[in-house]
């Protein structure tokens, strides 16, 4: 058992007979009232998201999750293929399971699978940053800095990322994966 107050992304717990994964987690404070979790999670089988206020000290069970490094090996419809990277065995985890980390992943990038369980495969854990190429943006602007309001941009898989205004397609850049904020350009600018 484990108070809600302690819980954090990527978290697993049950409830109901059910598998819940914490998704995001907050600590709010509001000017009357008593101090609450805000919490986004979602069903690991059903794949829905809901967003939850709990109180600090609600008891929850957590579960253990085991992991294993894979390799991201190409998405099918609604089915995503990765490989044991120890083993060579396939796994396929749904588009539900994945929620928008699905956004993230790109040829042979390499995750962590998440079993709960007797071995049941729950979804993944995404690396801290991916490097990504972008694929449409507004041109950019002459002059433009780094402290301007920035623009837009949708990278080779589909997720739109607001970059800084100098940044041109086909560029790559480095996104951090817990937020989808864009951090910098992947390759060195001064060749």
């Amino acid at each position: 058992m484990v108070e809600a107050i302690n819980l954090k992304k990527g978290m697993v717990f049950s409830q109901d007979g059910k598998l819940i994964k914490v998704l995001k987690a907050n600590h709010h404070k509001p000017g009357k009232g008593n101090t609450v979790m805000q919490m986004d999670l979602r069903n690991v089988e059903s794949g829905s998201v809901v967003h939850k206020t709990m109180r600090p000290s609600e008891k929850v069970d957590l579960v253990d999750v085991d992991k294993k490094t894979a390799q991201y090996l190409y998405g099918e419809g609604d089915t995503y293929t990765f490989m044991d990277t120890s083993t060579y065995n396939q796994y396929e985890v749904s588009a539900d399971q994945l929620g928008n980390d699905r956004l993230y992943l790109i040829p042979n990038i390499e995750v962590q699978l998440e079993f709960a369980n007797d071995s049941k495969l729950i979804g993944i854990e995404l690396p801290s940053t991916v490097t990504m190429k972008v694929k449409q943006t507004e041109p950019g602007i002459k002059g433009a800095t780094v402290t301007g309001s920035g623009k837009p941009a949708t990278m080779e898989t589909g997720l739109v990322v607001q970059v800084p205004d100098f940044i041109k397609e086909g560029e790559s850049l480095i996104i951090n994966t817990s937020d989808g904020a864009y951090k910098s350009r992947a390759e060195n600018v001064n060749k």
